[in-house]
């Protein structure tokens, strides 16, 4: 509602992107999703599937 730009990082995951995207962010960061997935490269083309 403030209507500025903002990031949001930690808890974001595939369960969470799509609340993380209705909520307005700017940019998403999923580290912990990616990086401690047992298919990193996976993990990320589901992240950004979930976005689209």
């Amino acid at each position: 509602e403030a209507r500025v730009p903002f990031s949001v990082a930690g808890g974001v995951k595939l369960a969470t992107i799509g609340d993380v995207q209705k909520a307005g962010a700017d940019v998403a960061v999923a580290g912990g999703a990616i990086y401690s997935a047992a298919d990193p490269a996976l993990a990320a083309k589901q992240l950004r599937a979930a976005i689209n």
